[in-house]
């Protein structure tokens, strides 16, 4: 039988991509403020929380970066279920992202094209839109990024503004160096690069912390497009450089899953179920690397709960959704959860 989330897709999937997901966020905004959401979607109160990083996350199952790219929504969204909220990507000024279109679904794959851009509305307003939330008493991640128009060279300059502003809101702190929608932002991912700009974050992170007197962990996103050599090599920068937890992986540039699909070649990064196998090789070559040094936030894929299990076995701690929980909705993120807190770990 249908739920409420059925219902609402099957509406939504008549909109294009944008417009359905603003309309969607605005919906679930209205549903929370007025008591209804809860009511459609009751909360699971059979699942136990797990410590990962020194914080304390209500389930394994997180919201990936994207959706709530302003974070205004966050409180809504934890009514869902999730037991972590990763905000953003958010950019020191405010960016208006790609031409659109820009977003694309592939149903019949369920997965999704995007090349956004990093459109948000930079550091002031998602520091504020946080705070506002009100309600959510998960994790909330903050994803940061560097403005298009900033040249790699000052790059740094751009992820330390938005690790001082988001310091105070943030439970942890994920710098995107890997969404392939903006020119030149993978080359941070190089070793001397992602060396130099750990170094530089890791020194602000130790005074930010002695300034407001709690430890806010440190993040790095990394795309799956990498091959062996290129993991073992960031690995080494990670661990040297004490890194507190790697997000395993961003989109991919790859089309050969959805070849001959009449989207295939459209720009931008590709996630969803296409993205399962290759995201869960990347989280194990870097567990394995790792030696269990470093906590790893899967995501990639995730279509159903033997998929998020598959992760953790890879070696993840956590797991994030995005582009199944479109085409699923709340449900998957249940069935997740329950799936992982069912695991003997």
């Amino acid at each position: 039988m249908p739920d409420a989330y059925d219902l609402a897709r099957s509406l939504l999937f008549c909109l294009d991509a944008e417009s359905a997901h603003h309309l969607s966020l605005r919906g679930l905004r209205m549903a929370e403020k007025s008591g209804v959401l809860p009511l459609l979607f009751p909360a699971d109160e059979f699942v136990s929380p797990v410590e990962v990083m020194g914080l304390r996350f209500p389930n394994r199952v997180g919201l990936a970066a994207g959706l709530d790219k302003e974070g205004n929504t966050i409180d809504a969204l934890g009514r869902l279920g999730f037991g972590f909220v990763e905000i953003g990507t958010i950019t020191p000024r405010p960016q208006a992202g790609n031409p659109k279109p820009r977003l694309f679904r592939l149903i019949e794959h369920e997965a999704i094209i995007n090349r956004m851009g990093f459109n948000n509305p930079g550091i002031t307003a998602g520091v504020e839109n946080v705070r506002g939330s009100k309600h959510f008493e998960g994790v909330i991640g903050f994803n940061i990024g560097k403005n298009k128009d900033t040249p790699n060279e000052n790059a740094a300059d751009d992820y330390l503004a938005c690790l001082k502003a988001a310091y105070p809101v943030a439970d942890y702190i994920a710098v995107n160096l890997s969404s392939p929608n903006t020119p030149g932002l993978r080359d941070l991912q190089g070793e001397e690069a992602s060396a130099r700009l750990l170094e530089r974050l890791k020194k602000e992170q130790a005074a930010l912390e002695k300034e407001h007197g709690k430890r806010v962990p440190l993040l790095f996103k990394v795309a799956p497009d990498i091959d062996p050599p290129h993991v073992t090599a960031l690995a080494k920068v990670f661990l040297d450089g004490g890194l507190d937890g790697l997000i395993a992986t961003n989109t991919t540039l790859a089309r050969e899953p959805v070849a001959g699909h009449p989207r295939a070649n459209e720009a931008g990064g590709l996630s969803g179920r296409p993205l399962t196998q290759r995201s869960t090789e990347i989280i194990r070559a870097f567990s394995s690397e790792f030696g269990g040094k470093v906590p790893i936030i899967g995501v990639g894929g995730i279509s159903c709960a033997a998929d998020a299990v598959e992760k953790i076995h890879a070696g993840a701690s956590l797991v994030q959704i995005y582009s199944a929980f479109i085409y699923q909705g709340p449900r998957l993120v249940h069935e997740c959860a329950r799936a992982l807190d069912t695991l003997d770990l």
